[in-house]
């Protein structure tokens, strides 16, 4: 979060694509869907994709779109990951679910949510957000864009502390390699566990 309080993400490696990331916060949490088998920057990148192939990010029409249609764009090179084509149906859906659930509006999910539980349980009911996901997209959403509801610490986890653990965590290219080396290191650790 900027020091004027305004949300200013940094995590895709492209001034472009960071933008989307703040103009459209539905590319935020489409981000946060597809960072799932693939690098997190690309995966934020998956809003400016969708964007410069649609012409706007609304849910309504990504919801009411043909499936194939759909699928067929997101697998587009380059696809909005390595798995296009069930991510596409994660993301139509996602997208559909803002609609009827939050009239199509992504920050509601959020910013209506009175409590860290809340938060999380509405965001583990989307497709693709299971629980270490959730968590860590509390975090994102406390640290770099100032939503706290009451108990998000407790819900977020190791998640919620400094460091540099998650995508929660990235500001800059500095701070993606020290999460990245972090993560390398968990996955060492449990590796040399079994």
């Amino acid at each position: 979060m900027r020091e004027d309080g305004e949300v200013a993400y940094s995590m895709t490696g492209l001034d472009e694509a960071d933008k989307v990331l703040n103009d459209y916060p539905f590319a935020v949490i489409l981000g946060m869907q597809l960072d799932q088998q693939y690098w997190m920057e690309h995966a934020f990148r998956g809003g400016h994709k969708l964007l410069g192939r649609l012409g706007h990010l609304d849910t309504a029409k990504i919801a009411a779109m043909d499936p194939e249609e759909f699928k067929a764009i997101a697998s587009q090179t380059p696809a909005i990951h390595r798995f296009p084509a069930s991510m596409a149906a994660k993301a139509q859906a996602l997208a559909q679910i803002i609609e009827t659930t939050y009239d199509g509006d992504v920050t509601r999910l959020w910013n209506e949510a009175a409590t860290g539980k809340e938060l999380l349980k509405r965001l583990q009911a989307l497709p693709g957000f299971g629980a270490q996901k959730a968590r860590i997209f509390v975090a994102l959403l406390a640290k770099q864009a100032g939503v706290r509801p009451d108990g998000w610490e407790a819900v977020a986890g190791d998640y919620a502390l400094d460091g540099y653990r998650s995508v929660a965590d990235v500001v800059d290219a500095d701070s993606l390699a020290k999460v990245r080396e972090h993560k390398q290191e968990m996955k060492a650790a449990a590796k040399a566990a079994k």
